[in-house]
């Protein structure tokens, strides 16, 4: 590499800011897209639950379990896909699982019993496991420390817009197509959901460059401002497919993998649940159930890219964390007292998403600049395999517990003691704001 660039100062801030608005338009859409097709295909069971339960004749308990087996495998297989993306690249990591995962999902049709349901959710999470910390790899291959909560809190908006496609066009679709051709609605969704995913994946393949040393799309001293940027401030590109030890035995990586494993209680639990929570205020119609849940997954894409934003601006990490899981954890327990105001309910269950996908880029614009460099891949990876544990114990714990009581009541309030605990970590144990900016 030519050590040209070395010196940052030579780099104005027009020709900088320029640089990555054009890596941005360059890879954000195309990842974008590709996040909304795969949280729409993780959730979209909360949706097909309306009808398949009934169908099949499956209690929450089973749902709860079939929920959770996706993250069984999802997180045995997390550390060997990342490590994989870093040994064969982006592109061919991202068609093999986009490819799985889209005949996977469809492949839900065939269920008839809950072990086969558990089975096709199992394998499910093994195809989709890698594509999320490969992302946030990938990324830090692109971005310096101080620019990654905006990018990545634009790049996590899928998951709210994926909510807010989920609720209409899987409502739609349960509503109008049951008996279609001999099929029940519920097959019809996990079909219409779940094979775009193939061609997108054939299309990333096509469309995405490895690293910015093979984007042919960027000129030398483009390339060089981007290089130079990640090892002066962030994780350097590597090709090092090693570091597991490394990263089992970093403290930093296991205070994000309890933080983590926080957060996304709080997201399951909304994502699973909500349109349960939402069919409790006295709305059955499933049109309607996934209109109203537009409401809650438009304010939190509003909010995740406002916060990540304010983040960066104000270089803090910690409080905009912490704060935003407490928000989240006061508006579930406040949900429990209000279900006789739909249109109350409504705004809080909307507060608590926010609050919710408000602290995700924060967290990792902190928790990528405090793993170890020498084994940054498999460092996101152990945080998001340890973290994603949560996917395996909220909708079975919530399904179990109201089935015992017939209420969701008990889970709501296990998840906000969890989002409680989050915000308790990230205040108490988060160290490494100061050395973070230290040469921004």
């Amino acid at each position: 590499m030519s050590h040209r660039g070395s010196d940052l100062n030579i780099y104005t801030d027009d020709f900088r800011e320029g640089v990555y608005r054009k890596v941005m338009w360059r890879l954000l859409p195309l990842l974008f897209s590709c996040y909304v097709l795969n949280y729409l295909d993780r959730i979209n069971i909360g949706y097909a639950q309306l009808r398949m339960g009934p169908d099949l004749g499956f209690s929450d308990a089973v749902y709860g379990l079939g929920a959770s087996m996706f993250f069984v495998g999802y997180v045995l297989f997390e550390i060997p896909s990342n490590l994989l993306l870093q040994k064969i690249g982006a592109r061919k990591t991202m068609l093999r699982i986009m490819v799985l995962w889209g005949l996977l999902s469809a492949a839900t049709v065939f269920v008839r019993t809950p072990a086969e349901f558990y089975i096709v959710r199992f394998f499910l999470g093994v195809a989709e496991a890698g594509f999320f910390p490969g992302i946030v790899l990938y990324l830090t291959l692109w971005f310096p420390p101080q620019r990654r909560a905006r990018v990545v809190g634009i790049f996590m908006t899928a998951t709210v817009v994926a909510g807010m496609i989920a609720g209409p066009v899987s409502g739609w679709i349960l509503h109008n197509t049951d008996g279609l051709y001999g099929i029940s609605s519920w097959q019809w969704l996990y079909l219409i959901e779940g094979l775009p995913s193939c061609v997108l994946g054939v299309i990333t393949y096509f469309c995405l460059s490895d690293a910015p040393e093979k984007a042919s799309w960027l000129v030398g001293s483009e390339r060089e401002l981007i290089i130079n940027e990640v090892a002066a401030f962030g994780t350097p590109p590597s090709s090092q497919t090693g570091g597991v030890s490394i990263a089992l035995r970093s403290r930093a990586v296991w205070m994000y993998s309890l933080l983590y494993f926080a957060l996304g209680w709080g997201a399951y639990a909304l994502s699973f649940w909500m349109p349960s929570m939402i069919k409790g205020l006295g709305i059955d119609d499933t049109r309607v159930i996934g209109l109203v849940s537009l409401i809650p997954y438009t304010f939190g894409a509003v909010v995740m890219v406002w916060y990540g934003r304010r983040s960066d601006r104000k270089r803090e990490r910690r409080w905009h964390l912490a704060v935003a899981a407490f928000v989240a954890a006061a508006t579930l327990i406040a949900t429990t007292m209000t279900t006789a105001n739909a249109w109350l309910s409504v705004a809080l269950i909307s507060l608590a998403v926010g609050g919710v996908v408000a602290a995700y880029p924060v967290f990792w614009a902190a928790a990528t600049s405090a793993v170890p460099r020498a084994a940054a891949g498999a460092s996101i990876a152990a945080i998001t395999s340890i973290g994603n544990l949560s996917g395996v114990a909220t909708p079975y714990t919530i399904g179990v517990l109201k089935s015992l009581t017939g209420s969701l009541s008990a889970g709501l309030y296990c998840t906000a003691a969890m989002m409680i605990l989050g915000g308790i970590v990230m205040v108490y144990r988060y160290r490494g704001q100061a050395e973070e900016y230290a040469s921004a």
